[in-house]
């Protein structure tokens, strides 16, 4: 796929400054790989580093240690071109090699169950951050999509494990109540990692002003999510992705605002899960077939329509990945 086009100088700032998608989604099939070559579309779009999604929702652990095992298989063996992230300095150094930086999250506190040493476990095997809830209710806090009842004990002493050992908590998917309470409670800032305003798209999905004040407010990071939906009516324009960048950088200041594109590779799966699942995906909240993601390649667009609309070149580099490296300079262990 050919990259959209962008003038010199938003190339040139890509090149210059850390460039960091905070969440990417490959199938998640541990004994199919075939997609994960596409991850060069990043770094070709000017990405050092990808976080990329290992489970979600109600798969089982198993689910989500198998899909590490494969995955930490694979890149291991295309170290040529990938460096798993352990520490703050393996993006530095993956940078000046010019290898793609790659770290893991999990979409719902499902993944541990009821045992709490999971997330040492996770962490130890690259998750450098986890959600609270995937869209239900789980052992640890309500879902955006469910009645929720708030972040639980569990809840709160897993958000103090997860600080002990240096993963980041994440409200994205999460209900109001519990991502307010969980803001409150974590020791360590939270961030959303892919959560647009509700301001400008009115979704569950999306989050209200009070609730990205209150994340700024602690330290943390919202990062703009590329899903059409969530834009607007399926609009994964640069554009429109860029107005919701401004929005929540007007609203709390720019070094609050960051990238988590949620682009998911196998578009045919995407379809066939959410057709499977309207429980999870009802169709009345504008889940269906067909729904427009910003790719990977609107990079240098998104770069270029700041740009464009006078941002400084600091602020910029600030939402393409100076943030999300400030927050992991501060959490990580």
């Amino acid at each position: 796929m050919n990259a959209i086009a962008a003038a010199p100088h938003a190339r040139e700032l890509l090149a210059r400054h850390l460039v960091w998608d905070n969440h990417a989604c490959m199938p998640l099939r541990p004994h199919d790989t075939r997609f994960l070559p596409q991850l060069e579309r990043h770094r070709a779009a000017g990405a050092d580093v990808v976080i990329v999604n290992v489970g979600f929702g109600d798969q089982s652990i198993e689910d989500h240690l198998r899909m590490l095992a494969a995955l930490r298989d694979w890149f291991a063996g295309n170290a040529d071109r990938y460096r798993l992230i352990g520490t703050v300095d393996d993006i530095e150094r993956a940078r000046a090699e010019g290898l793609l930086a790659v770290g893991f999250d999990i979409e719902g506190a499902r993944a541990i169950g009821d045992q709490l040493s999971l997330v040492r476990l996770y962490y130890d095997l690259g998750v450098r951050w986890m959600l609270v809830a995937y869209n239900r209710n789980n052992l640890a806090g309500g879902g955006c999509q469910d009645d929720d009842g708030g972040l639980t004990d569990y809840g709160r002493r897993m958000l103090e494990e997860m600080a002990r050992v240096g993963m980041i908590a994440c409200c994205s998917h999460t209900g109001y109540r519990t991502a307010r309470e969980a803001i409150d409670a974590s020791p360590t800032p939270v961030i959303f990692s892919h959560s647009n305003p509700r301001a400008l798209r009115d979704h569950p999905r999306n989050i209200p002003d009070d609730l990205i004040r209150a994340c700024a407010a602690r330290g943390g990071v919202v990062g703009i999510n590329g899903i059409g939906i969530f834009l607007g009516d399926n609009d994964a324009s640069s554009a429109t992705l860029a107005r919701h960048v401004e929005y929540v950088a007007g609203l709390v200041g720019v070094e609050h605002v960051g990238l988590g594109l949620d682009y998911t590779f196998d578009s045919a799966e995407v379809d066939e899960y959410i057709a499977a699942h309207p429980v999870t995906f009802p169709p009345h909240l504008g889940y269906g077939a067909g729904i427009r993601m910003v790719e990977p390649e609107q990079l240098p667009e998104l770069t270029e329509t700041l740009l464009a609309r006078g941002w400084p070149e600091n602020d910029v580099a600030a939402v393409l990945g100076g943030n999300w490296m400030r927050i992991a300079r501060q959490v990580w262990r």
